[in-house]
């Protein structure tokens, strides 16, 4: 075959077939930098916000340090934010157009898989005191046993009085954690069995302490001895559980992965990644053409079922006042979000090697390649999931070619083999576009998850570009 003949082939082959871009061969020197100075912040995020609480905490300080006003005060002012019961947020920008005529939206969810205490969770046996979970979202349940484990969330006391708790994280704080059999014993109980009944949700018990109060006639003073340390700590008693939310978490700091530190590990990623990314780019938007919402969701792991998630009436409630506050009728409510456009930022699994069986690999995101936009999700035969139409699809690929963002498009596994949803088919029942778009994972839904930094920074940048297109 003649040179030139080879040169046409070779024209027309990268003319006409897809070709994967890995982000780190397409990127510059500054971008180089860009993408490891986000990469840092972000693992500072992480760390600040373990918990859906601690999530809304953390974007309403940075949103107020870039002049974000409180919606709710009535304070005017183009950029608010909506603090909804101190587990959902929302960020708005103004935009020169009338609200009639559409938004922006980028909807993630601060919410990870989890495991909660139970209203009643302190007991003793054996002589050892232990807290009762129910575990929160989709977990493996053998990944969270003998690990270090936090405590984080709120006690509300009968009085009203909330009291705060952060423990095991500060290198001076004592750590918790969940037992395991060791394998001596385990082959009957569990390793004959399958994974997914080897580990009871009922022995994920968080093992807490071992020292007795008083002597041997003393009724359960193991758990006595705890009881009395958390009133002299914390002031509160063991009823003041049944007002609690108090998650068991990973404990430690996300931290830099691999020699060459081009990796994010860490807990909850999923949904985080998309949440500091929307976070960072509606917080550098300029006054753009539509006003543009970036949406923090609560629930979204477990259904979106509850009035913090997204199958609430909080958005409809939300852009009612936004549309009275710039003089249009709230009225024009149902018409404006017809005519809005949005991004379902929820994370997907990327391709792993160890497991190439469970995916589709023509069709399967991999790290490395930049933000992922699944056209629809869901199981089987496409249930339970948004199927966004060409034209939208078309229209995202225009704006991300502008902007200069790589992009991949995948789907999580196999058509047979499972799959999951997000929450773009309930903002999409409003009328709007809508199309999954966020960060490809390894490890999704463990304690600790691993992202690239180059797909980290490709979903700012998609998000960005979504913010600021016309």
């Amino acid at each position: 075959m003649e040179a030139s003949e080879k040169d046409q082939l070779k024209e027309l082959r990268d003319r006409l077939m897809v070709s994967p871009r890995l982000v780190w061969d397409q990127a510059d020197p500054a971008t180089l930098e860009a993408i490891m100075a986000y990469g840092e912040q972000y693992k500072i995020f992480l760390d600040r916000a373990k918990t859906e609480r601690e999530a809304v905490a953390e974007i309403e300080r940075q949103a107020k340090a870039r002049g974000f006003v409180d919606l709710a005060a009535g304070i005017p002012g183009p950029k608010t934010y909506y603090n909804y019961k101190g587990k959902t947020m929302i960020l708005t920008v103004r935009g020169r157009r009338p609200l009639s005529e559409g938004l922006r939206l980028v909807a993630v969810h601060i919410d990870s898989p989890r495991l909660d205490l139970k209203q009643y969770p302190v007991y003793e046996d054996t002589d050892l005191a232990f807290l009762k979970t129910h575990y929160y979202g989709g977990i493996k349940k053998y990944q969270w046993l003998a690990r270090p484990l936090a405590i984080h969330g709120v006690i509300l006391k009968a009085d009203g009085t909330k009291v705060e708790l952060t423990i095991g994280e500060d290198h001076s704080d004592p750590v918790f954690t969940v037992c395991d059999l060791l394998p001596h014993l385990a082959r009957k109980l569990q390793m004959d069995k399958k994974l997914s009944e080897a580990i009871e949700g009922e022995k994920l018990n968080v093992l807490v302490g071992s020292l007795p109060l008083g002597d041997k006639e003393t009724k359960e003073r193991f758990k006595l001895y705890l009881l009395k340390h958390l009133e002299e700590k914390y002031g509160i008693r063991e009823e003041d559980f049944i007002s609690a939310e108090l998650e068991i978490v990973p404990a430690g700091p996300a931290r830099d992965l691999g020699w060459d530190r081009s990796l994010v590990g860490g807990y909850g990623q999923d949904d985080r990644s998309c949440a500091y990314a929307a976070l960072e780019a509606i917080l550098a938007a300029p006054e753009p053409e539509y006003t543009s919402l970036a949406l923090f969701y609560d629930k979204e792991e477990v259904g979106s079922d509850g009035n913090t998630a997204a199958k609430s009436c909080l958005l409809e409630e939300i852009v009612e006042t936004l549309l009275e506050r710039a003089g249009e009728s709230p009225q024009a409510r149902r018409r404006s979000l017809m005519a809005s456009l949005a991004l379902s930022g929820d994370v997907t699994g990327a391709l792993d090697p160890d497991y190439p069986e469970v995916h589709e690999k023509r069709n399967a995101a991999r790290l490395g390649y930049g933000v992922a936009f699944h056209k629809y999700g869901g199981s089987g035969g496409k249930y339970n999931t948004n199927d966004a139409n060409a034209e939208y699809v078309a229209w995202i690929r225009k704006i991300f070619q502008e902007y200069n963002v790589v992009w991949q498009a995948g789907q999580l596994g196999k058509v047979d083999e499972g799959g999951g949803g997000t929450i773009a088919k309930y903002l999409a029942i409003h009328g709007m576009e809508i199309l999954d778009c966020g960060t490809p994972l390894l490890s999704m839904h463990s304690p600790f998850e691993v992202a690239s930094k180059a797909d980290l920074y490709m979903t700012f940048k998609a998000y960005q570009a979504f913010f600021n297109a016309i």
